[in-house]
């Protein structure tokens, strides 16, 4: 299975986004899960791994305020 990692600057904060596979033309993006560190973030989906992150990263960017990177 291939997961793709993506780092993410919004707001000041670093964002580290996991991207999985969910089928062949469907992925799932979600905040990185630390240990001890609850999330409560909804997945994110698109037809690729850099799509999936992008729709993470925008709505990211919308709730904190931030300009969300070009779609």
């Amino acid at each position: 299975m291939a997961i793709h990692f993506f780092e993410e600057h919004i707001a000041g904060r670093t964002y580290q986004i996991e991207v999985s596979p969910v089928s062949a033309e469907r992925w799932r993006a979600q905040i990185v899960r630390r240990p001890g560190i609850q999330t409560s973030l909804m997945p994110f989906y698109g037809k690729t791994p850099e799509d999936a992150a992008r729709e993470l990263s925008n709505w990211l960017s919308l709730v904190s305020g931030a300009t969300p990177a070009n779609t």
